[in-house]
């Protein structure tokens, strides 16, 4: 009922392109927000990073083989855009750099515990966020987020392959 009661609109009603509108506006007010509160978030916790700089540090922690090209492409930016990144946080103390022993060309990025301790409480905040969606949900509307939200990936993956 807040959703109706927001919009002015009854969104069950056959009017499709009222839906579209909520949903698209939906999710731009939720892109935006998403970011400044996660931003502020990580403030209130005493991180003097951006939150550029903590998704690199993510980055390096979900890549299975931390080479630049590898966190590049996860992030979807060039290697000269990362590099510059990871001379900041370098310099800030949060990653080290390595050669690979078996390919001396290649530069291995690790992440510090002050990076670490940054992702746990990074962490945080994505499970606070994601427990108070599913605390409103039951089972069946868990299924429909779910797979709502693996559609719009996909569609933004389809987008961004065909770039």
């Amino acid at each position: 009922m807040q959703v109706q009661e927001r919009w002015g609109l009854d969104i069950l009603s056959d009017n499709q392109l009222d839906a579209k509108q909520i949903v698209n506006d939906l999710l731009v007010d939720l892109f935006n927000r998403i970011l400044l509160i996660e931003a502020d978030f990580m403030k209130k916790q005493n991180v003097k990073l951006s939150m550029n700089e903590i998704h690199v540090l993510e980055a390096i922690e979900k890549v299975e083989e931390a080479s630049m090209s590898n966190i590049a492409k996860l992030l979807h930016i060039t290697v000269g855009s990362l590099s510059t990144a990871i001379n900041t946080l370098y310099q800030k103390n949060y990653v080290v750099r390595e050669r690979d022993e078996n390919d001396r060309r290649k530069v291995l990025i690790q992440l510090t515990e002050q990076a670490e301790e940054v992702l746990k409480k990074h962490d945080l905040f994505h499970e606070k966020m994601i427990d108070s969606i599913f605390s409103e949900l039951n089972v069946g509307e868990d299924l429909t987020l779910i797979e709502s939200l693996n559609n719009l990936s996909s569609f933004f993956k389809i987008i961004k392959n065909s770039e």
